[in-house]
């Protein structure tokens, strides 16, 4: 299987994706690209960026599909995909709504 790469977005995010057909999430805006994870990095970036917002939506991207994503150095000199352009979510192939497990952490689904 192709590697595959995810967004996450607040339910206000999430709802203005809906409405625009793009991400516009603040700190992509600030910093000028899309702010992508691998499977093995998107679990972090939960915990880290979006714990305490409730339920909070999962997209999953063939990356191949994105255009311009560029592999840089983020978190602890890890590669994190970053898209330079607009991240249409016509293009998600699945998308998940996490809710928040008893320790109030985000609950994935098994198979990511």
């Amino acid at each position: 299987m192709t590697m595959r790469v995810y967004k996450l977005l607040t339910e206000t995010d999430w709802n203005a994706a809906e409405a625009s057909g793009r991400t516009s999430s603040a700190v992509d805006l600030a910093d000028g690209h899309v702010h992508l994870s691998t499977s093995a990095q998107v679990r972090e970036t939960a915990r880290r960026y979006f714990g305490g917002e409730g339920r909070v939506k999962l997209l999953r991207f063939d990356p191949d599909t994105l255009g311009d994503i560029r592999w840089e150095a983020s978190r602890g000199g890890d590669l994190f995909p970053h898209l330079y352009g607009a991240l249409m979510i016509a293009k998600a192939e699945a998308s998940w709504w996490l809710l928040p497990g008893a320790d109030g952490a985000l609950v994935f689904p098994e198979d990511i």
